[in-house]
């Protein structure tokens, strides 16, 4: 029997059991994708990141992330934390805060940045791999169905409810209010509907709902709700909040802007989590989105396969 090491880390907070968990496979040769979908699936985290030598020596590595249930090509946290674990193996690489690394992905390259002081690592940026991708528009009433709400529940002040990307698509809806966010529930026949009614062929249907104020309409609270990938709720979502940015940005009437958001996430199930966002526009596109945020590390040891 051989065994694999790992490491599991608390992303987008500074504290430790609070954010999103995320196990990292920092040397993945010589697994399977069975045994990758396996390890994901005991975990039980919204993903676990697998690490492999890069097929051009001129990127640092090829990135895998897998949910409970299935491959995805991109994702937000994932990438932060897999930065943050390689960045940490200071000892081995000698990686510093202010490196850049690039990793190969099904959606393409993604450059990070290590973040920290004192020549400490403490988080990471990374620039989404793909530009903004909108459509189709999504049924208000499927949108409040799936998350348990009335239709009049939710806000169409700055748009009806989307599908939306910047390398893994979803659902996104604005709601009234905190209160209205606070009590969303996801309904999973309402989503095996939604998933049937609007199909995607890398991943199942999930939702991304959040709520501001017109006073702090550049902070945003948020849920993520994706049952049919065994992830009831997720505590933070970097893709999601990336996409988020990149349209709401679109939106402004300014052909030329650059724009930071912070998206509060995981508050209703006390793993508080911060997601910095920032997004240029530059003649009225989308030219780049980062995702930033810290890391603590939780847990280290090693896997029977």
């Amino acid at each position: 029997m051989s065994s694999v090491s790992y490491a599991t880390v608390d992303v987008f907070t500074a504290e430790r059991f609070a954010g999103n968990q995320l196990a990292v496979i920092p040397d993945a040769r010589g697994l399977s994708d069975a045994q990758m979908q396996a390890i994901a699936t005991e975990f039980a985290y919204s993903e676990v990141t697998f690490v492999l030598p890069p097929e051009n020596p001129e990127n640092t590595a090829r990135v895998r992330i897998f949910t409970p249930t299935t491959e995805v090509p991109f994702a937000g946290h994932p990438n932060v934390g897999t930065a943050f674990v390689l960045g940490r193996q200071q000892e081995i690489f000698g990686r510093k805060p202010g490196q850049a690394l690039r990793f190969e992905e099904k959606a393409g390259l993604v450059e990070v940045t290590l973040l920290g002081n004192e020549g400490v690592v403490s988080g990471a940026r990374i620039i989404a791999p793909q530009t903004l991708q909108i459509g189709p528009a999504i049924d208000p009433a499927v949108i409040a169905a799936s998350a348990s709400l009335r239709s009049d529940e939710l806000s169409e002040r700055a748009h009806r409810p989307v599908r939306i990307s910047v390398g893994l698509p979803f659902a996104v809806a604005e709601v009234r209010d905190l209160a209205v966010l606070s009590k969303a529930r996801p309904n999973v026949s309402a989503f095996e509907e939604a998933n049937t009614r609007y199909p995607l062929a890398e991943d199942s249907f999930s939702l991304f709902l959040y709520a501001r104020t017109l006073e702090r309409p550049w902070y945003v609270r948020a849920r993520m709700f994706a049952p049919l990938d065994n992830v009831i709720e997720d505590p933070a979502t970097g893709s999601a909040s990336a996409a988020l940015g990149a349209y709401l940005v679109s939106l402004l009437p300014d052909a030329d802007a650059k724009v930071e958001l912070v998206i509060e996430q995981g508050v209703e199930m006390g793993r508080r989590s911060i997601i910095a966002i920032a997004v240029g526009k530059r003649g009225g596109a989308i030219r780049e989105v980062s995702i930033s945020g810290d890391c603590v590390t939780a847990m280290r040891g090693v896997i029977e396969v």
